[in-house]
This record gives structure tokens, C-alpha cells and sequence, in this order.
């Protein structure tokens, strides 16, 4: 089952306690489309500027990526960030943003991107996720991610956005931000209340129904209408870069779930039939995947990282993440 990623395609030059590159390979619909390519093919959909090498794209295709709908922009220049890091790693100063070709991106969807079954809405504007989406109705899993930007200046659209997608991935001062609720929980169920106008008691599933709280170095949380759960970080003694790593998580949460469905009838997978289960298993590969891409720069790890490492850090997660034994009978 495929997936299109719509999203930045970038150069980022960052700096962190640990050393530095200059413009490297970098961007959202990059990072996902690696972490999400070990599970289905990914077609990225995004802008490159003239500055663009072959050899990016190359990073792209060595992955069976599909990169059709990356559009060069005669005159352009790519989207490039800058950046440095503290030395906790959890702060980062932007030093220089420039927009480039994304500044008057619009999206162009083939018409294989536009058949996939899976979408993942990386952080563009919301009114671009929205015409996205309308392109790609009979999707059967749609994700979306946003920032704090588009919260301030952009919330209704946002909204919006949100209303037509089954999952949002946020950090979790995201969250907090756009419900205006005080901790993780509260926030997630109030966004799993929303219902899209004039689609109550409608079929269809009325707003998200996953909500997946990004929390950095401390891991994950997954609130569904049936429950809770969370994972810590996979623990790392060393730790180079975190850029990209929420994309890169987003990318083995979705690549996971969308391998799964892929075995379903079209009648019985929708995001409402997704099991507690598979969401958990979904959230450990994508913690999973994020380990892996802050060990080095950039995309320069998931470049080469193969299959069996995965595995093997999984069954590791696992064994940490579980415990066993009746509890204690307790007085009082």
C-alpha cells in the first residue's frame, strides 16, 4: 500500500556540541520518506530549486523512493535552514531561514501520488494540507503534522485540516497550545471530540482518531477514544543530531500502519478498526527509526541503515519497555 508524503524538501546546515555540516540533505517529506520507505513505497511530493543536486535525489531513489513529483523550479533556490543546538540538545537557536521555492509552493499530485491509500501531511501551511486532502479523498489513513507558526496565525485553518484527517502527530506543547488545555491527556481528548461540521452522524469517522504526543528525549504517547499509551525514548549513549527525528518518527509510525492495512479489505480498515495493538507496535518502530536518525547528521544514518538493525533494536525496546510478576498485596 503506497504513501505520499507532501512536504519540504530542504538544505540544512546545523551545528551542534558534537560538530557541524554544511548544507546537507534534509527537510520533512525527506526524513519521513527514508524512515517510511523500510515499510511501502513513498512518493514525495515537494519543491527543489536549481541548487538541487542529483545526488540528494539519488538519496531518495536508493530507497525505492519515488521522486516524480518533486518539482525543480527553474531560478529557484531550495528551501534551506540553519541552525544550532545547546548542548542538552533539547534547544535549538535558528540562525537562518530561507523559503525559497517553498514560499510559493503549491502541490502537484500526479496521478500516482494522488492513488495512494496512505497520506502523511508534513508541516506546511494548513490551507496547502487542505487542498491536499481534497485531491486525495478516498485516502484510508491520513496524518498530519503541523507547528506552533501555523497555531498563531493559522488555528482556524488548522482546525480545519485536522477535522478531515484519523491521526495528528504534535508535540506535546503543540497540543497544549492549540486546545488550550493544561497536560497532554486533556489536550489529545479534546481534539479526538472534534467533529467535522455537517458530518455528525455521518458514517464516516468524525475527526481524528489517533493523536500521537511527540516528547523528545522522553519518548512518545499515543491517545486513541479506547485508551492510552506511551514509550520512552530508546536510550542512546551517543547522540549527534536530533533534525528530522520527529519527521523520521512520523515516518515509521505511518510506514507501519500502512504496511498493515495493506492486508485488509479496503470495508475493514478504516482508522476507526485499528487495533490498540498494531498502533502500539506502529509507535515502537517509529521510536525505533528516530534512535537511528539522531546517532548521526541529517539523513546521513538512514542512509545506510538496514532492516536487521531495526529488528534487532526492537526486540531490544521490547525487552526494556516490559515487565512481569503479580503486584504486591499492600496495607491501607
Amino acid at each position: 500500500m503506497s504513501i505520499t508524503v507532501v512536504g519540504s524538501i530542504a538544505y540544512d546546515t546545523v551545528k551542534t556540541p558534537f560538530g557541524s555540516r554544511e548544507r546537507m540533505l534534509g527537510g520533512a517529506a525527506v526524513h519521513f520518506a527514508l524512515a517510511a520507505s523500510f515499510f511501502e513505497d513513498v512518493h514525495v511530493v515537494g519543491p527543489v530549486g536549481d541548487d538541487f543536486g542529483e545526488e540528494q535525489l539519488e538519496v531518495l531513489r536508493r530507497r525505492n523512493v519515488d521522486v516524480t513529483d518533486v518539482e525543480r523550479v527553474a531560478g529557484g533556490k531550495t528551501f534551506f535552514w540553519q541552525g544550532e543546538y545547546g548542548w542538552d540538545l533539547n534547544s535549538r537557536e535558528t540562525l537562518d531561514t530561507q523559503l525559497g521555492v517553498f514560499e510559493g509552493f503549491t502541490p502537484k499530485l500526479s496521478e500516482r501520488s494522488r492513488s495512494s491509500d496512505v497520506l502523511f501531511l508534513a508541516n506546511i501551511q494548513p490551507e496547502l494540507q487542505i487542498e491536499v486532502r481534497r485531491q486525495m479523498p478516498d485516502a484510508r489513513f491520513v496524518a498530519l503534522d503541523s507547528m506552533n507558526l501555523w497555531i498563531d496565525i493559522a488555528r482556524d485553518s488548522l482546525v480545519s485540516a485536522i477535522e478531515s484527517v484519523d491521526c495528528v502527530i504534535l508535540n506535546d506543547a503543540e497540543l497544549r497550545q492549540l486546545t488550550g488545555k493544561p497536560n497532554l491527556v486533556t489536550a489529545a481528548r479534546e481534539i479526538l471530540s472534534w467533529a467535522p461540521a455537517g458530518r455528525a452522524g455521518s458514517e464516516q469517522p468524525r475527526g481524528p482518531s489517533v493523536i500521537v504526543a511527540k516528547q523528545g528525549e522522553y519518548g512518545a504517547a499515543l491517545v486513541t477514544r479506547s485508551g492510552f499509551f506511551a514509550l520512552p525514548a530508546y536510550p542512546l549513549e551517543t547522540v549527534i543530531d536530533p533534525t528530522g527525528a520527529g519527521d523520521t518518527f512520523a515516518g515509521g509510525l505511518v510506514g507501519y500502519i500502512a504496511a498493515h492495512l495493506a492486508g485488509r479489505d479496503a470495508g475493514d480498515a478504516g482508522p476507526e478498526e485499528l487495533d490498540e495493538e498494531l498502533l502500539r507496535r506502529a509507535m515502537a518502530h517509529a521510536t525505533v527509526l528516530a534512535s537511528f536518525n539522531v546517532e548521526e547528521f541529517g539523513t546521513e544514518r538512514l542512509e545506510r541503515l538496514a532492516g536487521r538493525e531495526i529488528v534487532a533494536r526492537i526486540a531490544e525496546l521490547h525487552a526494556m519497555t516490559q515487565f512481569s510478576g503479580a503486584p504486591l498485596e499492600l496495607r491501607g
